[in-house]
């Protein structure tokens, strides 16, 4: 099974200073990720910007919104995320548990991703043309 791993960091103000990790930090994360890398474990992985780099886009009614960063409004802010193999949830929690050992204080969120069966999906990404996306 694969599981998306959202990780939200207790200190969103740090968060969304945007810096990267120390060198010392980045060495520790660097050779934790290699290592699930190579076990099978780990699929992707990667940091996100701060909400002021970003956007939302919104659907209501009809009506589409988009409201550019930073979401001051935002308390829980993702700093980045995985996709993960797992043979069940509870091994999808035990390495978030280990995870958090190098990303630190916050939370990790994780979700199980629909696994594609032959012929329900259509095997091309989405496409964008004359405005509109095809997802």
């Amino acid at each position: 099974m694969r599981f998306l791993c959202l990780y939200k960091p207790a200190d969103v103000a740090k968060a969304e200073q945007g810096g990267p990790p120390s060198p010392a930090e980045m060495e520790k994360m660097g050779k934790y990720i290699e290592e699930q890398m190579k076990s099978g474990a780990l699929l992707a992985t990667e940091g996100c910007a701060p909400t002021r780099l970003g956007a939302k886009v919104r659907l209501d009614k009809g009506k589409v919104t988009v409201t550019d960063g930073p979401f001051a409004e935002a308390k829980e802010v993702v700093a980045g995320l995985a996709i993960i193999q797992a043979k069940s949830k509870a091994e999808a929690i035990l390495g978030a548990q280990d995870f958090m050992k190098f990303a630190g204080d916050g939370e990790v969120e994780i979700r199980q991703l629909h696994e594609r069966v032959d012929g329900e999906c259509p095997t091309e990404g989405p496409t964008v043309s004359a405005g509109k996306s095809n997802f």
